[in-house]
């Protein structure tokens, strides 16, 4: 049975954001237009890998573009978003993997995101994929802001063990580095 096909083409909104508190948060890619909302859950490295990867991608575009870019450097003012999800947020599906493009023609960013799959198909093979799909054609700037937003999002997170970089746990860290006692928290 084929999948659901979710697309927005320059959404009101199209944001990262997170329900929970730090180390038990659950991550959201979220579009809108009107009042239809979209949310779907991935994880927190996904999330920051994909904010990473568009910014390369954007930055790289401009690179290419020289003097005649539409691609902003930084995030336009106005297009700046730190408000909360949008309500309600029902997960569609949880995120298995994400796709991003630049598409030439339209100059715009097209971000992909693809349901888990249970078999051991290439989700990425158009042709077989048969789960759930995220589609979202935005402008560079939108995409510039979304970029900044998530990355901020993941940031947020518990901080880092100065040792081992692991995240600390306000209720105790147990340190690889220190053979598996209590370190610094």
């Amino acid at each position: 049975m084929p999948g659901q096909l979710f697309e927005f083409i320059d959404p009101d909104r199209f944001v990262a954001g997170t329900v929970g508190e730090p180390g038990e948060r659950t991550f959201y890619l979220q579009a809108s237009s009107g009042t239809r909302i979209v949310s779907v859950a991935l994880e927190k490295i996904q999330v920051s890998a994909l904010a990473e990867r568009l910014d390369e991608l954007l930055d790289e575009v401009r690179r290419r573009q020289g003097a005649d870019s539409d691609v902003p450097a930084t995030v336009p003012s106005e297009l700046e978003d730190v408000g909360p999800l949008g309500a309600p947020i029902e997960e569609e599906f949880r995120v298995g993997a994400l796709a991003l493009a630049w598409e030439e023609d339209t100059s715009t960013v097209l971000v992909e995101a693809q349901s888990q799959t249970d078999d051991d198909s290439d989700p990425t093979d158009e042709a077989e994929f048969t789960g759930d799909l995220l589609r979202v054609r935005m402008q560079p700037g939108v995409a510039r802001a979304f970029a900044k937003r998530a990355l901020r999002v993941v940031a947020a997170g518990r901080p880092p063990c100065p040792l081992c970089g692991n995240p600390l746990d306000p209720r105790g860290h147990i340190c690889p580095r220190q053979n598996g006692h209590r370190g610094p928290h």
